[in-house]
């Protein structure tokens, strides 16, 4: 069973897509349609203050009547964010996605953050596991 870390290696985008605190949530926007992703980690030297996200930006600008523009990433992020590990297994990943209904995790080596998991990409990995597994119970079963 691969491990957070792995699919992190796997992933298209292998860097850590962060913005700064202090920028316009626009920026955000058009960092999120650029990767083509649904959330940024939120940086300030070095260390995780938080996320952005699609649902962020709908429910505290969008909602909210907020500019885009003038409105930074600090005034609407999700803080207290929920991290995986890197050497947690994908479904231990996907756990804790479930259990706190969160779409993105970002993911840690010691302090260090090194990626962020979405629901998507656990999940295509749940598939990809199940059918191995079932090939391999066919082939025990042939036997």
């Amino acid at each position: 069973m691969k491990t957070a870390a792995q699919l992190i290696a796997d992933k298209k985008h292998k860097e850590v897509i962060s913005i700064a605190p202090n920028r316009p949530v626009i920026d955000a926007l058009i960092i999120l349609a650029e990767y083509k992703i649904g959330a940024l980690i939120v940086m300030d030297q070095d260390k995780m203050v938080g996320i952005f996200s699609e649902r962020d930006y709908a429910r505290e600008v969008v909602l909210k009547g907020k500019s885009s523009k003038v409105t930074t990433i600090q005034e609407v992020m999700t803080k207290n964010v929920l991290v995986g590990q890197g050497k947690d297994t994908f479904e231990k990943a996907m756990t804790l996605m479930t259990e706190n209904h969160i779409r993105h995790l970002p993911i840690t080596d010691g302090q260090k953050v090194i990626g962020m998991l979405s629901l998507g990409d656990v999940a295509k990995e749940m598939i990809v596991y199940q059918k191995n597994l079932i090939k391999e119970l066919e082939a025990y079963v042939k036997q």
